[in-house]
């Protein structure tokens, strides 16, 4: 196709490859399609000049992120659209530079990792959600995630794209030398995914712990202002009532992110002398959930340890806050623009690794927003975190979606760390995952539930622990770098 063809043959199968892109990711994945959407883009940006390939690319991140961040919508309909149309901007800038022609393939895979890269990071913390790795959580792709992390797999995805459009086009077109170059493609994703499912994993079981993981349930799509804080902190604690009857009781007990919500400091106040009286009758290490007041415009998002004997041992504070949701960035310049009653004070960043050392052993802690990010994970298992937990709070999305994609978070950050996790969800889901990836458990959205399992605690490295994004990062560099080479090699001995 050259440069000036019509915008219809640009337009659709870039629509259509982003919304196979977004119908691989949760609720509605299934991981084969996000490698057909991967293809289809890869072969609608071939012959196209540099302004085609950017109205292309900004189609295809249209129709990858308006189903895949529709959950944005919940907060704000026109702030979701301006999300939805400057995120797609990152599959623009990909496509731009992507040659349309001799290269392709090499910087197709380089610059849509790297583009992914940049959306994760910037701006204002980046934003994982609708991520084209999410889709692949059960897939066989999912163990790339072992040796590089979810960059890996996302190159994964479009090197799969590339396979797939270049097998397809050769069959099509009855060329054999094309379809043995997607099918070797194919086979040479096939042996790195092979070699990252046997790669070091998070080593042997030290030793097993019981858990319980307790979701307090109720009505899900409320924000944080329609529910009392003590009507949620009572379901919690009727939820965990049902442990007293166990013997031996469990470990380890989780609560969620946010279920005890203070207007005063967490010491000297009721909530913590409930929570240090359940600690005791259990013998257990108690794990909640906690906000509190920092000042008058500012508060604290924290993750609270107590022992068996009913003392705090550990506190962590969330370190990744969600913006718009947690705090504003430029609060005086955006209150002229916009009504920010809903986020009227600023959750302050916490600092550290995450790593909580506590009786029942070295926990990893991620909140919320959290467990999409890699590093947040990979920090605390360095630091020696033996098991992974994740505090988390859904409640005011009425729908699946965001609940879903957390889900698969978790198997990735699984894989990545060798560990196994559990996450508590005051309305869901609670899950556990082992260190594979597999979800073991999960418990159903808005039914008050106790999640109990026995996860393993470990401390042995993967490739991802020990070196991070950094290799993948430079191979994307390379194969973007090579792919224009040998563009401007072939536009050099055509002319």
């Amino acid at each position: 196709m050259n440069p000036s063809a019509p915008r219809g043959r640009v337009a659709l199968p870039s629509l259509g490859a982003g919304v196979l892109l977004a119908l691989s990711l949760p609720p509605w994945g299934w991981w084969p399609v996000g490698l057909a959407g991967a293809g289809l883009f890869y072969w609608r940006l071939a012959g196209l000049g540099p302004r085609a390939r950017l109205w292309s690319g900004w189609l295809a991140g249209l129709g990858c992120y308006g189903p895949g961040l529709i959950w944005a919508r919940a907060f704000n309909w026109y702030g979701a659209a301006v999300l939805i149309a400057l995120e797609a901007l990152f599959f623009a800038a990909a496509a731009v530079l992507t040659p349309s022609g001799r290269g392709r393939a090499l910087a197709f895979v380089g610059a849509g990792t790297l583009a992914e890269a940049l959306r994760m990071t910037w701006p204002f913390g980046g934003l994982p959600l609708g991520g084209v790795f999410l889709g692949q959580a059960d897939g066989p792709l999912l163990q790339l995630a072992r040796i590089g992390g979810p960059l890996l797999l996302t190159a994964g995805v479009w090197t799969g794209g590339v396979g797939v459009a270049t097998l397809v086009d050769g069959v099509r077109s009855s060329r054999i030398a094309s379809a043995g170059r997607g099918a070797s493609v194919l086979v040479g994703l096939g042996l790195v995914v092979l070699v990252a499912a046997v790669a070091p994993a998070g080593g042997p079981a030290l030793r097993s712990i019981t858990v319980a993981l307790v979701q307090g349930g109720g009505q899900r799509g409320l924000s944080k202002e329609d529910v009392p804080p003590a009507r949620v902190f009572a379901a919690q604690v009727r939820a965990t009532r049902s442990l007293s009857q166990e013997r031996p009781p469990p470990a380890l007990v989780l609560w969620p992110e946010d279920v005890i919500a203070l207007s005063q400091p967490l010491r000297g106040s009721a909530q913590n002398r409930a929570v240090a009286q359940m600690a005791r009758h259990l013998h257990t290490t108690f794990v909640a959930g906690v906000t509190e007041p920092a000042g008058p415009r500012s508060f604290r998002n924290e993750i609270v340890v107590w022992a068996p004997s009913g003392r705090i041992v550990g506190v962590f504070e969330k370190v990744h806050r969600v913006p718009f949701g947690e705090y504003v960035p430029y609060r005086s310049f955006i209150s002229h623009l916009a009504d920010l009653s809903a986020v009227p004070t600023d959750a302050i960043p916490g600092h550290g690794s995450g790593l909580l050392s506590t009786p029942a052993g070295a926990l990893g802690t991620l909140v919320s927003f959290e467990v999409f990010y890699a590093n947040r994970s990979r920090t605390s298992v360095r630091a020696g975190a033996e098991l992974l937990i994740v505090a988390t709070n859904t409640s005011s999305y009425a729908t699946s979606q965001v609940p879903t994609q957390e889900v698969a978070a978790d198997a990735v950050q699984a894989v990545e760390t060798g560990r196994d996790l559990v996450q508590a969800a005051p309305t869901g889901y609670s899950t556990v995952v082992d260190g594979r990836g597999e979800v073991l458990q999960r418990s159903a959205l808005g039914r008050p539930q106790v999640v109990r399992a026995t996860v393993a605690l470990r401390r042995g490295f993967t490739p991802y622990d020990h070196w991070g994004d950094l290799p993948v990062l430079v191979g994307a560099a390379v194969m973007l770098a090579a792919g224009w080479g040998r563009s401007r090699r072939a536009r050099r001995y055509s002319s």
